[in-house]
């Protein structure tokens, strides 16, 4: 087999599987996103209903989170309880730098939460979740719309680019 061939064939799989390395990138944001719906959902209950304070809502997110979630809640949980007066945006980002394959639509929706944990009373930190929460949704419902066709179009493009090199190169 000449090298023509062998690197044509190598241009083909790379850009093949960037498009799947695309679409696996788009599932785990929409994974990460449906992970912080659920705990932001947690973390009202227990503030509405518990009153606890902050640094063991953030420790209780980690233990109820996965993955790269799991790693900024303990980080945050952890940076709550190291200052002796807390800044939770300041904390969270100390947690969002420390974990750095954090997908960029949870990233900016953690901000918007860090920006606005710790500084309102309960009523105003409830609504401030929620915004959040509402937020992370919305976000997600854009993301499900269209989903499979999107998925399937960085999946042939990636394919069809290859093949397209790979032609061009031969």
């Amino acid at each position: 087999m000449s090298v023509r061939y062998i690197g044509a064939i190598m241009i083909f799989v790379s850009c093949g599987a960037y498009g799947f390395l695309l679409a696996a990138n788009y599932r785990r944001e929409e994974r990460s996103l449906v992970e912080l719906v659920g705990l932001l959902t947690h973390m009202q209950c227990e503030l509405e209903y518990r009153l606890t304070p902050l640094p063991q809502i953030c420790a209780n997110a980690a233990r109820e989170a996965t993955g790269c979630l799991r790693m900024v809640f303990s980080v945050l949980a952890q940076e709550l309880e190291d200052q002796i007066s807390p800044d939770a945006a300041a904390c969270m980002q100390a947690a969002l730098l420390a974990v750095k394959d954090l997908p960029s639509l949870s990233r900016k929706a953690l901000l918007a939460l860090g920006n606005s944990l710790g500084r309102f009373d309960l009523d105003g930190q409830m609504n401030e979740l929620s915004a959040v929460k509402q937020q992370c949704a919305t976000l997600l419902e854009q993301m499900r719309s269209h989903r499979d066709v999107r998925l399937r179009s960085y999946q042939t493009l990636g394919l069809c680019v290859g093949a397209g090199l790979a032609i061009l190169f031969l």
